[in-house]
Formats: C-alpha cells, structure tokens, sequence
C-alpha cells in the first residue's frame, strides 16, 4: 500500500458510539501523519446495530468542524451506511484504508457478530477495501485513550507500508484497559468460543407497564492459548483475521460426501 507523495493514501475513519465520541478521536489522532484523513461517521450511538442498513427512511448528512482541518462528516444512519455513503457521495472513489472504532467496550468472540464497529469494517473489506475495526476494553467515556492511539498507530502504519495489500484484509483488533507499558505485545489469535449466557430483566414501568432490559453473564468455553479472550486476558492485543463468507467448509465436505440432499 506504498503510495508515492504524489498519491497521498485516503484513510476513512467511522465508528458505531457517533462522531463525538472520544474514541474516535483518538482514532484520528493515530493515524493523521499517515494519509489524507476523512471522517464519516453516526451522528447518534449505533453499537449493537451489527450489519444494519437503512432502508425504510432517509438518510440525513451533514459536514460538521470537530477535528480541525480534517474533513468529517455526520449521518443519520448505520455504521455500514457510513461506509456506504462515504464511497459513493464523499469520496467518490475507495479509500485506501477503513479504520473503524476506537469503539470503547470488548468486541472479542461472539461480539464481532453484533458490533457495529466491526460491521463497518466489515462492509468495506466487502467493497474490496482494506479494514481494521479498533476495540478498547473501557466501557467509560473517561476511558485512558493513550494505550490504545499508541497501538492503533504501531498497526496501522506496519499494513499501510506493506507493498502489496490484500484488498479484503479485515482485522478484529482489540486492546486490553491496561497502561501502556503493562502490554504484552501483539498476539494474532482465533476468535474464542466465548458468548454471553442471557436472559431478560423484567420490569415494571411509572405507567405499571412491563418492560424488559436484556442482561447476561459472560461465558468463556474456550480454554485455548490462542483465542483473542485468553489474549486479552493476558495483556497483549489481539489481532483476529476475519472474512465475510459464511461458509461451514467442513461441513459442507461432509454433506456432500454424505449424498443427503441427492
């Protein structure tokens, strides 16, 4: 992904907690020395939204001044609508490189299916776009964002020099809440097998309406020393490699050995 100084290389930042959140400013402040920045971003939270599109209403967009002289953009849409209408209204052609985050919470194991931060990674990586969602483990607004800019510029700055890039590379990284010298290293790992035991909170309302509040216990049962859980676990940053063909190929071996649909 050299590029010469001719050809400065377009980096598209978005995220799922909106524009204003300190995470993905601190996104922007990684990686603003490595190439023309433009920020598209929700203008409302969005975790959870997964790979979620807008369909049913309009999307709104707006240019708005939040990060000096970079170009930043706010919509009423998903994260994967972000990275939709950044291509095909804003840009005009593929950026070079899709950061997504610093989303502040864990995006490890089961939660990369749900994460809005990875869907948008994942939607560019689907347009033939190199991506990396960005993950720090501090649910906190006041979260120590230091740590995590320090990693995400180590990273970021080792794939855009390689010379030649994979254009569906899609990376799941996420960072452990520690300081800065307490990290391990980087370790690329597996996605652990690793979900959340849930159930439904019930409640009652001021009206006396029922309401329900999904809570759950996390459940690792995956004991591995290569899942991206024991990682964190253990103060290095997990890489996990992602794709987005869905394909049980194992699986599919089997059933076609098998003859069950002939």
């Amino acid at each position: 992904m050299a590029k010469s100084k001719k050809s400065e290389p377009i980096i598209l930042i978005t995220n799922d907690d909106d524009i204003t959140s300190p995470g993905i400013r601190s996104l922007v402040e990684a990686v603003k020395g490595l190439g023309k920045v433009v920020v598209v971003a929700p203008d409302k939270p969005q975790s959870g939204m997964g790979h979620a599109i807008t369909i049913g209403s309009p999307l709104r967009m707006n240019k708005v001044n939040l990060f000096g002289e970079i170009e930043a953009w706010q919509t009423s849409g998903t994260p994967v609508d972000c990275v939709k209408l950044a291509v095909d209204k804003i840009l005009h052609r593929k950026p070079d490189i899709c950061l997504s985050g610093i989303n502040h919470g864990a995006n490890h194991s089961i939660n990369v299916i749900y994460s809005g931060t990875m869907s948008a990674a994942m939607e560019a990586s689907i347009e033939g776009i190199p991506s990396i969602g960005f993950s720090l483990l501090d649910y906190r607004y006041e979260a120590d964002m230091e740590p995590a800019r320090k990693i995400v510029h180590k990273i970021v700055s080792k794939i855009m020099s390689q010379p030649v890039m994979d254009k569906h590379l899609l990376l799941n990284v996420n960072i452990p809440s520690v300081p800065y010298k307490e990290i391990k290293g980087i370790k690329v790992c597996k996605q652990a097998y690793a979900k959340y035991d849930e159930s439904f909170d019930e409640r009652i309302d001021p009206q006396g309406k029922r309401y329900f509040w999904l809570t759950g216990e996390f459940k690792n049962f995956d004991k591995g020393k290569d899942t991206d859980v024991w990682a964190l676990q253990n103060n290095y940053v997990s890489v996990v490699p992602v794709q987005f063909d869905l394909t049980n190929y194992t699986l599919k071996k089997q059933l076609e050995k098998s003859k069950l649909f002939k």
